[in-house]
């Protein structure tokens, strides 16, 4: 991590204020103060990681059994239709705060929130073939 502070080792730390919904030893969840939805929340590892590609195959778990856990609660207090979850890496990618979190986004039709911005269509099935097997070959 760098020398700036992070916000969210600081809301883990408890040295800023947040509405915290869940935590235990390696996970906190709490609602985002700038929602796209009402009861949109956030799920960050306690350690600081910038993103998926830091965090120890460990905390990936933790994270993620806190993200089912609290979707879980979204449901069945909200009821929405649908909960988006989203998980973005890197600038380009939308990421803002360099912590790796996940958003839990409650959705139903007609809320403000827009789809996501692309459209599905067909590919070039040779250029799909070629870039699967590249990205295979380094697992």
């Amino acid at each position: 991590m760098s020398d700036e502070t992070c916000i969210f080792c600081d809301i883990a730390a408890n040295k800023m204020p947040a509405f915290r919904i869940y935590e235990d030893d390696r996970t906190l969840a709490f609602a985002d103060i700038n929602p796209a939805t009402p009861g949109h929340t956030l799920v960050i590892p306690k350690q600081h990681y910038v993103n998926i590609m830091e965090l120890t195959p460990g905390d990936v778990a933790a994270v993620h059994q806190t993200v089912q856990r609290v979707a879980r609660a979204i449901k069945a207090t909200l009821k929405p239709e649908g909960i988006m979850i989203a998980q973005l890496n890197g600038a380009a990618a939308g990421q803002v705060i360099m912590h790796y979190h996940v958003h839990l986004i409650p959705r139903n039709p007609g809320d403000a929130l827009s789809a996501m911005s692309w459209q599905m269509k067909p590919g070039d099935m040779a250029q799909i073939e070629k870039l699967a097997a590249q990205i295979a070959s380094v697992l």
